[in-house]
């Protein structure tokens, strides 16, 4: 099995930051499942470690996430699945950004070229997002007869508000460039092309050098007003992800984007 994603610790201050290296050498860095299953475990191997306060997530240099893997086998193999083997396959998703944001480190993405789809997902799932200055952000779902699921739509409106969230989820062809990010508040710094990691591995070193107790019990209150009501407003995710992969205009987006033309959506 290929393995897709490295961690190193033992960086920073006392040591307190790790690195989480997801890169397939491919240019796109999709999330195949499996990617997602070795994200989500890279996450969780972090649950008992009381030496890192921050972990700094980054993709390659060209792409951080080109979103799910609409090519791989496994992942094809869902319209072929019946509901409830399809309602158990989407929950790959949910659980890597829930694993990701309840972690106990504060988490910083370096964000280089693309960050699309569950990309983009990810992205929101972590505390701080640093973005080089020509990548760009799109959610492509809705674009693809999809909702946008992963419960990012909670996680965005916190971050941006109703009508920003309506314009970059269901605009799907728009892509919103570094300075748009960082004006609407999905990113918290831009840097010059290039330097994504170095600016998040500077703020990681600010972080780390703080108390670490004091930054995870901070970290857990800020989280846990701000995403009280978050399950509740998105329990449906994947119930609605899995009824519009059973709809027509989910199979016309993508079939329209793997022959690279206009969809044409019918509303059935």
């Amino acid at each position: 099995m290929t393995n897709y994603v490295t961690i190193e610790k033992g960086h920073g201050p006392e040591g307190r930051i790790a690195i989480v290296r997801f890169d397939r050498n491919d240019g796109i860095n999709a999330l195949s499942p499996e990617a997602l299953r070795q994200l989500t475990a890279a996450a969780r191997s972090f649950e008992d470690d009381a030496t890192t306060s921050v972990v700094v997530l980054t993709g390659s240099a060209s792409a951080f996430s080109a979103g799910f893997d609409l090519k791989d086998d496994e992942g094809r193999s869902r319209k072929e699945m019946d509901l409830g083997t399809l309602r158990r396959h989407l929950k790959l998703g949910p659980r890597l950004t829930h694993a990701w944001q309840e972690m106990e480190q504060i988490t910083i993405a370096a964000i280089e070229g693309f960050c699309v789809g569950g990309g983009v997902a990810l992205a929101l799932a972590l505390d701080f997002r640093v973005m080089g200055h020509d990548a760009h952000l799109r959610v492509p779902e809705i674009g693809l007869g999809m909702n946008m699921s992963w419960q990012s739509i909670p996680r965005m409106l916190h971050l941006i508000g109703p009508a920003r969230t309506k314009q970059a989820v269901i605009l799907a062809d728009q892509r919103i460039s570094a300075d748009e990010a960082y004006e609407w508040g999905l990113v918290e710094q831009v840097t010059d092309p290039g330097h994504a990691f170095e600016a998040a591995m500077e703020l990681a070193r600010k972080v780390a050098a703080q108390p670490p107790l004091s930054v995870a019990m901070t970290k857990l209150t800020v989280n846990r007003l701000a995403h009280a009501l978050d399950d509740l407003a998105s329990h449906m995710d994947v119930d609605q992800f899995a009824l519009a992969s059973f709809s027509e205009d989910h199979k016309e987006g993508v079939e329209a984007f793997l022959g690279r033309r206009k969809p044409r959506f019918k509303g059935r």
